[in-house]
This record gives structure tokens, sequence and C-alpha cells, in this order.
């Protein structure tokens, strides 16, 4: 797979301090200094919230697939920056992924497998051979996401590391039940409408003739927000492509009282 010089990035470092733009800086010298074509960035999101590492997983879970092939994905979202976690670089089928080993690539590798990983263990692509003890992004993520966009093999960064020991977040499986299937919250987006991890392929034959359980609710599946009235909840499937309970012009999770991983149960009527 050859690499396309494009960059995504997803942090939480917000947009109030110049974290992000020097990481995009140390990228742009990289390149320069080393004749490669210039690079492309794209800002998948720096507002995960701080440490929040479910969110972090969910939302690079779902840009990867929209990517080219051959695009490096650079992920910080790092509350053990400086400790004994592990800096990564990952090969998958869509790309290249750089960031700690923390879980953080979770929901990518669920849907495409690792090929290949190496630990960042080799300082001569590091911005600096002793790096900042807070920001690991500036001075070996963002380095190596620039060399790998250039095209250096992933081997050349550092020893391999067994695919099977990348670090992976625990989250509940879907499990059958009856007519139904049982799974949980993964995720509540900006709206706050909560993201479970029960796949759309599981309600797609039951048409409208579902329900939601959560938080001691039972709520009516719909196609759209817009089908009940302002303030009503209802069940559907998200463009995301996982069932979604949402309230129309308010917050799901405000309203029912829930949170990432609390239990949701979907049943055929």
């Amino acid at each position: 797979m050859q690499a396309c010089a494009l960059v995504s990035l997803t942090t939480d470092f917000g947009l109030m301090d110049g974290y992000v733009g020097v990481m995009k800086g140390v990228m742009a010298t990289i390149a320069s200094s080393q004749g490669h074509l210039p690079l492309q960035f794209i800002d998948v999101t720096h507002g995960v919230a701080p440490q929040d590492l479910m969110a972090g997983r969910y939302l690079l879970g779902q840009a990867v697939p929209v990517f080219p092939l051959g695009t490096v994905h650079l992920a910080v979202v790092d509350p053990g920056v400086g400790g004994d976690r592990r800096a990564v670089a990952v090969e998958f089928e869509r790309g290249w992924l750089v960031g700690p080993d923390n879980g953080l690539f979770s929901g990518v590798l669920e849907r495409f497998p690792a090929i290949a990983a190496v630990e960042l263990n080799r300082p001569q692509y590091w911005r600096a051979a002793l790096p900042s003890s807070t920001f690991h992004g500036r001075d070996i993520f963002a380095p190596v996401a620039a060399y790998l966009a250039g095209g250096l093999p992933l081997g050349d960064l550092g020893d391999e590391v067994s695919v099977s020991e990348l670090v992976r977040l625990p989250i509940s499986s879907v499990v059958a039940e009856g007519e139904g299937f049982r799974g949980c919250v993964q995720h509540v987006d900006y709206f706050g409408n909560l993201i479970t991890t029960i796949p759309a392929g599981v309600v797609v034959d039951w048409g409208l003739g579902w329900v939601a359980e959560v938080g001691g609710r039972r709520i009516s599946a719909g196609g759209a927000y817009g089908e009940v009235e302002l303030g009503g909840a209802m069940a559907l499937v998200g463009s995301h492509g996982w069932v979604e309970v949402a309230v129309n012009g308010g917050s799901a999770a405000e309203v029912l009282g829930i949170s990432v991983g609390d239990e949701v149960r979907v049943r055929c009527l």
C-alpha cells in the first residue's frame, strides 16, 4: 500500500491553544526537509472531551472509512503521556494509525484488523532525542506521521509489536436475547444522541416494528428525528450505521439520564 501524503488528525487538544498548529508545523517541516510532496491535513476533530478515550475511539472509528486508502491517521487522546504506555504506529488495510497504545484505535481495528505494528522507539525519527514528557504529539507522533506519509516503511520506525498485544478498550458485545438484542451506549454526540453498539443490520428487517428499551423507558422506532413532537424520544438508525436514541430538539442523554456504557435493548414487536 502506498501512502497518499494525507494526514488526518483527531485529538482532545481543542482550538484555544496552538497544539494542533504546532503538530502540523512539525510535519510540514519534515516533509519539506525530506523533499516529499507537501502534506495535506484534514482535521477530523479536536473537540474530543479531555482524556475521553471512549469518545476518541468512536469518532476515529467512524471517520477512517471515508478517507482514501493510504491515509495516515494521527490520533492523540493520551491521559498516560510520559508514562509507561507505548507509542505505536499500526498498519491496517486502509492506511496507518499513529498515536498512544491505550485503546484509542479500538474502534478502527474492530472493523479493519491490524496487519502490523511497531513501538516508536527509534529517536532518529522523533523531533528530538529527548521528547517532552507532556507533548508526544509534537515530539514523537507528528514526526512519525510525516515520515509515514512520505513513504518511509513502517518497520524502520521501531521494533515490531504483536498486533494481538495492542490495547483494546472494553465495551459490551451485542448479545441476542429472545426476540431482541442487548448492547450499550458507546458514544453521546454533541446533540446528546445516544449511539449504541447495536448495528443497523440487527433491526433492518423489522422495518419500524421495533422498540428500544433504555433507562426504564420503552421508545418506539422511527425513520427521522422530525417524526416525533418536539421533546419526544425515538429510536432509529443513524447515519453512522448504529441504532441510536434521540430526542427531537433536545438531548436524549439529559432527558433520559443515560451515559456511555449504559445498557440498551432492542426488541421486535
